[in-house]
């Protein structure tokens, strides 16, 4: 089945950003991981099993990913812009509060989730995927943050072909990736203290790969969280992302009275 073509909203700051939405019902917002975009969620018909229970599955291509804009100038991304493209989204479909909506990410997408939510969205449930406490709290050890990406970035077009940074690279220019718009979205990042996580009073499911190093500190996360649960699927980092049962637990929640 062909995706779904995106449609575009505009930034706080009038940057053009692109979304994607398949199925009818209750809005879930999905975000996607660092290096990718809104097709995460659409492969092996993932969007389409949670639409099938009665959701719209909205899912924008984060600032610097995929058909959304990627500036090179660095004012475009100044501190936190992610979470501001989120709440631009909010508005932009007149999805206000708990009776509205949900919200979820993978790995950037789960931390993009958190600072939303600390920064006021008021979801019914939130799904923070692929990501724990340390990553969460902005302390590196993620796709999102770590040196050897930012080296990678950087050093663009420089690597040899068989080096871990020239696959990386290679793995990079496949899908497209823009190295000046990335490197420019890691900047933006920002951290969020212990004592804001734990004020959060929106029903959240902690998920992660039982290979994940994330795992480490998940458990952390959602014991920190006041309404946290949290779920183990099968896979690291790359592939719980893809794992059926990932999409199976993210349902299973959203459906809890």
């Amino acid at each position: 089945m062909p995706h779904p073509a995106p449609s575009f909203f505009p930034g706080r700051d009038g940057v053009r950003l692109a979304s994607r939405a398949v199925g009818e019902g209750r809005a879930l917002i999905l975000l996607h991981g660092f290096t990718g975009d809104a097709t995460l969620w659409l492969r092996e018909g993932r969007a389409e099993a949670i639409a099938a229970r009665g959701h719209r599955v909205i899912m924008p291509d984060l600032r610097g990913h995929g058909a959304s804009a990627k500036p090179h100038d660095a004012a475009a991304y100044p501190s936190d812009v992610l979470s501001d493209d989120v709440l631009a989204l909010l508005e932009h479909l007149g999805l206000h509060g708990p009776d509205d909506y949900d919200l979820g990410g993978y790995s950037l997408g789960a931390r993009v989730v958190v600072r939303a939510l600390v920064r006021g969205a008021t979801p019914g449930r939130a799904v923070v995927a692929g990501q724990g406490l340390r990553q969460v709290l902005g302390a590196g050890g993620g796709a999102e943050g770590g040196a050897f990406q930012r080296r990678v970035l950087a050093g663009f077009g420089t690597f040899a072909p068989d080096s871990p940074e020239g696959r990386a690279e290679q793995w990079l220019r496949a899908a497209d990736a823009d190295p000046v718009a990335l490197l420019h979205v890691l900047d933006s990042l920002v951290t969020t203290p212990v004592e804001l996580i734990g004020r959060l009073q929106v029903p959240t499911l902690v998920a992660v790969g039982d290979e994940d190093q994330r795992a480490a500190t998940a458990d952390r996360l959602a014991s920190l969280l006041p309404h946290g649960s949290r779920a183990v699927v099968p896979g690291n980092h790359w592939t719980a992302a893809v794992a059926p049962e990932l999409t199976e637990a993210i349902v299973a929640f959203l459906a809890l009275d």
